[in-house]
C-alpha cells in the first residue's frame, strides 16, 4: 500500500466519530492476539520493547534499526496499520529525526510518534525551540505519507506545567503534526483543556489522566480521539508471569502452568504466517 493511501486509512480512524483504541503489542504473538480481537490498528511500545531486550526505556538504549525491525514484524504478521513509538526520533539533530521518519515510511509504518525528550536524565525535556524544530523536520519528511504524532512528556518527567504543555502541543500542531499527545495529564479537567486548546487536531491519551482510570466512553466524551496503552498490556502479562513463578516457588505446579493452550498459540501463528 503506497504511503499516502496508508496515511489516509490510518488518519481516518482519528477523525471519525468516537475515534479508536490502539493497543500496544510487544512481540509477534501479542500483535496477533490484538488483531484477532478485532482492533483496527496497533502500536509499538518503546518501554515494552526495551524491557523485552533487558534494557531501560528512554535512554537511547534501543537503536532505530532494532525498533524498525520490531515494527515491521508486527505489521507483517497482522496486516494492520502500525504506529511506531519512536521516542525522540533517534538522533541528536532535526536531520536525524527526518532520517528516522523516512526509514519508518520505507518500512511501511502507518504512524510515528516523536517526543520532546532528550534521553538525558539530568535534562529530560528538550528546550522549546529545539523540540519544535525537530517536529517540523519530522513533518517535512513525512510529506503526508505517515501520520506524525507530536508528544510532550512534561507530566511524566516531573514538569506539571499545563500551560507549557499546551504551548508545546499547539506549536507541534502549527508545524503540521497530525496527532497530539501528552501522557498522564493530572486530571480530566486538564485533559479537556488540552483537547480544547489544540482542536481540531486529534488527541491521543495514554490510558487515562493520572488521577483515575476512566472508561473508553468517558474518554471519548471528553474529546479524545485515540487511546493507547503503552506498556500496560505487557506489564499485565508480566504480572501473570510473576504470579505463576510465585506459585512454582511454593510447589504449586497446577497454578504455575495454567494458561492458554499451545493449540491456540499455533492457530494464531498460522494466521500470521498466512
Amino acid at each position: 500500500m503506497p504511503g499516502s493511501d496508508l496515511y489516509e486509512k490510518f488518519m481516518a480512524l482519528h477523525t471519525r466519530d468516537g475515534g479508536f483504541v490502539m493497543p500496544n503489542a510487544w512481540d509477534g504473538l501479542s500483535a496477533l492476539m490484538l488483531a484477532d480481537a478485532g482492533f483496527e490498528a496497533i502500536a509499538t511500545s518503546s518501554a515494552a520493547l526495551a524491557a523485552t531486550l533487558g534494557r531501560f526505556d528512554g535512554r537511547h538504549n534501543i537503536t532505530r534499526g532494532e525498533h524498525l525491525e520490531h515494527a515491521r514484524l508486527l505489521g507483517r504478521l497482522t496486516g494492520l496499520p502500525v504506529n511506531g513509538d519512536f521516542e525522540d526520533g533517534y538522533g541528536d539533530t532535526p536531520e536525524d529525526v527526518a532520517a528516522t521518519v523516512e526509514a519508518a515510511v520505507a518500512s511501511g509504518l502507518a504512524g510515528i510518534g516523536i517526543e520532546d525528550t532528550s534521553g538525558n536524565p539530568d535534562q529530560p525535556i528538550r528546550d522549546f525551540d529545539d523540540a519544535v524544530n525537530r517536529m517540523r523536520s519530522a513533518v517535512d519528511a513525512a510529506k503526508g505519507r505517515i501520520v506524525v504524532t507530536g508528544r510532550t512528556d512534561n507530566f511524566i518527567q516531573g514538569r506539571p506545567d499545563l500551560d507549557d504543555t499546551v504551548r508545546r502541543l499547539t506549536a507541534f500542531a502549527e508545524v503540521g503534526a497530525d496527532v497530539l499527545y501528552a501522557p498522564f495529564p493530572p486530571d480530566l479537567d486538564a485533559l479537556r483543556a488540552i483537547v480544547t486548546a489544540v482542536a481540531p487536531t486529534p488527541v491521543n491519551v495514554l490510558i487515562s489522566p493520572a488521577d483515575k482510570v476512566l472508561t473508553v466512553a468517558e474518554l471519548q466524551k471528553a474529546g479524545v480521539k485515540r487511546i493507547s496503552l503503552g506498556p500496560a498490556l505487557y506489564t499485565h502479562a508480566m504480572q501473570a508471569l510473576q504470579q505463576a513463578t510465585q506459585a512454582l516457588v511454593a510447589g504449586d505446579l497446577t497454578a504455575a502452568t495454567t494458561g492458554i493452550g499451545f493449540d491456540r498459540i499455533s492457530e494464531l501463528l498460522a494466521r500470521g504466517t498466512n
